[in-house]
């Protein structure tokens, strides 16, 4: 089969692979109709995860249908139309029992080498890294699905792939990131980053009783797309001092919320942009956590902070003094995709929620290098990738 291939730094191949097998009584095969390119697959691209070996499958968004299960899945059969959540998860350990699926104690088979980075590990995650399992990923045309039968989420007909896809990561991860805010009526949620997980950040921040939701980034693109598809109110971080912005917007207070929807390679500006690209370059930080920085001195006094964007391991001159002195709640974490695919899943069947809407670019899967470039550089105005086989 053909699959996309990590090969170094910036280096993707399209390779002939063999096509996966059933592994383990709980697995499935899935024949993947589309999958997509994350934010988080940039990491990977530009070289901040380690744990990458070369002809690694990469891709954690994807949907297709069931060509064979293992003997004791149950609940799903070939033929079946599906979305696989990005985090795999067995069902039955202590955090898969509470709903903290991105938590689970027994789908990390590498867990060791997470837990000398992390102290405990997380879930295994598909196509990303040996760190977080070595699983191959969905940008193939073929897909091994380990605890198919707590994972997967049958789709109805009536709801198209573009849509479905958003259902493995992007759609769910705004919402739990607006829902870590415990947003009130009323509220002001700032989301830094306009790209797919921060615009259904702000739509989801509505969905759940905010007033006003403010968008920050720097491309036109994005923030028009704000706009119009999450109705929010803009800031170009290139134009305007992003803090006392929103502190003339919310009377001097800060936000209530802020959401941290970028993570480990915010651009910034200024003097703190060239500190962390030098101290990344050098490995002497792992992250560049400048949309960090500035929600933590953005929020209101006993505001919360909620970090959606991936961090991968450790970030410099974090302002810690001033969360705790405002008494700050800082949220964060993997998703737990699982505990929110059926409810979004009802939200777009009643015409409530379109998060296709995100998607601008479409690609063949023998053309995912040069997808990967142009959703690094944000070509056409690019803001989500999908890719089909």
């Amino acid at each position: 089969m053909k699959a996309l291939c990590w090969y170094g730094k910036k280096d993707l191949r399209v390779m002939d692979v063999p096509e996966p097998e059933i592994l383990g009584p709980r697995d499935a095969i899935v024949k993947v109709s589309l999958s997509a390119v994350c934010g988080s697959d940039l990491h990977l691209y530009n070289g901040h995860v380690p744990a990458m070996e070369r002809g690694d499958i990469l891709g954690h968004e994807f949907v297709g249908t069931v060509v064979e299960v293992g003997s004791r899945v149950e609940g799903f059969r070939p033929g079946d139309r599906v979305a696989v959540p990005f985090t795999i998860s067995c069902g039955r350990c202590f955090f898969c029992e509470r709903e903290l699926w991105s938590l689970c104690d027994n789908s990390n088979p590498n867990a060791f080498a997470a837990e000398a980075l992390y102290g405990y590990s997380p879930a295994g995650i598909y196509g990303y890294s040996h760190l977080f399992g070595g699983y191959a990923g969905g940008q193939a045309e073929y897909a091994r699905v380990p605890f198919a039968d707590s994972g997967l989420l049958r789709l109805p007909e009536s709801v198209s792939d573009e849509k479905a896809v958003l259902l493995c990561d992007v759609f769910p991860t705004g919402y739990m990131a607006a829902e870590n805010c415990s947003i009130q009526e009323g509220d002001t949620v700032a989301v830094w980053g306009a790209g797919p997980v921060g615009l259904l950040a702000m739509k989801s921040a509505f969905f759940l009783g905010a007033e006003r939701v403010i968008a920050i980034d720097r491309f036109p693109e994005r923030l028009g797309l704000a706009s119009r598809f999450a109705g929010a109110t803009t800031l170009d971080y290139e134009r305007v001092d992003v803090g006392e912005a929103l502190r003339d917007i919310t009377g001097g207070m800060g936000p209530d919320a802020c959401i941290d929807a970028v993570g480990m390679e915010a651009h910034g500006k200024g003097h703190g942009r060239a500190f962390d690209a030098i101290k990344q370059k050098l490995r002497a930080e792992t992250d560049r956590p400048s949309a960090l920085r500035q929600a933590i001195l953005a929020c209101r006094k006993g505001g919360t902070v909620s970090v959606a964007g991936v961090y991968g391991g450790y970030a410099d001159k974090v302002p810690v003094g001033a969360a705790f002195n405002k008494g700050i709640t800082i949220k964060g974490g993997q998703t737990h995709v699982q505990r929110y695919m059926h409810r979004l899943l009802a939200l777009i069947e009643e015409g409530k929620a379109d998060p296709s809407e995100v998607i601008t670019h479409s690609f063949g899967l023998d053309e995912g290098p040069v997808a990967y470039e142009v959703f690094k550089h944000k070509e056409d105005g690019c803001v989500k990738v999908v890719l089909r086989p």
